[in-house]
């Protein structure tokens, strides 16, 4: 919805949307998000550690949703940098994915025909 007030001396309009525990606010291009919780959530929130988003270093991650066309290597596997690995259709379109680095493939996730979401995990390596 649409807010207006004083700020100060200033009389401005804001677009304001809720949000889980708070709420987003637009202002001339810009954006902020505002929580808003009682004392004692925010105190413990402090004291909670930051939560570190999962090591997918040794995964290959489906880049977008798609069709698992073909898998071109096996469990076990020694890959060359470069080396096609998997192939996912989105689209209309293929795309090859391609080792980063030398490795080996320990599991295989996904399977031709299979459909992914972004972010699933087709195959991991040691």
């Amino acid at each position: 919805g649409l807010w207006q007030g004083r700020v100060g001396a200033h009389t401005i309009s804001a677009q304001i949307r809720p949000m889980l525990n708070g709420l987003r606010i637009a202002w001339k291009g810009m954006s902020v998000t505002v929580q808003a919780m009682l004392p004692r959530t925010a105190e413990l929130e402090r004291l909670m550690p930051e939560r570190l988003p999962p090591d997918t270093s040794k995964m290959l991650l489906c880049p977008m949703p798609g069709l698992v066309v073909s898998i071109a290597v096996a469990e076990g596997q020694e890959v060359k940098a470069g080396e096609t690995l998997a192939v996912v259709e989105a689209m209309k379109m293929e795309n090859v994915l391609r080792a980063e680095r030398d490795l080996v493939v320990s599991k295989l996730n996904a399977k031709p025909g299979d459909s992914l979401a972004v972010g699933a995990v087709i195959m991991e390596f040691p």
